[in-house]
């Protein structure tokens, strides 16, 4: 089994990777986008043995306490098969 877990910054914090981003494809005329949110996504790696539900506890608890800052960040979790 394998988690993959996406986080980016909320919508209410600046992001100016993303609006160095948007200008570039503005510059290079891509007019058509109107703005770029950046982000990252990690992928772990589950031990077989463990519970669909205690896979998804355990990533819930790393994403919020390790891989994500939820004062500026959000995130979302998958699991895949």
């Amino acid at each position: 089994m394998k988690a993959r877990v996406f986080v980016s910054l909320k919508s209410t914090v600046l992001d100016p990777q993303g609006q160095t981003v948007c200008s570039a494809l503005h510059g290079l005329g891509h007019q058509t986008i109107a703005s770029v949110r950046q982000g990252k996504f990690f992928d772990v790696a589950i031990s077989e043995g463990a519970t669909r539900e205690q896979v998804r506890q355990e990533i819930e608890a790393i994403a919020h306490d390790v891989l994500a800052n939820p004062v500026i960040e959000e995130y979302r979790v998958e699991i895949l098969d």
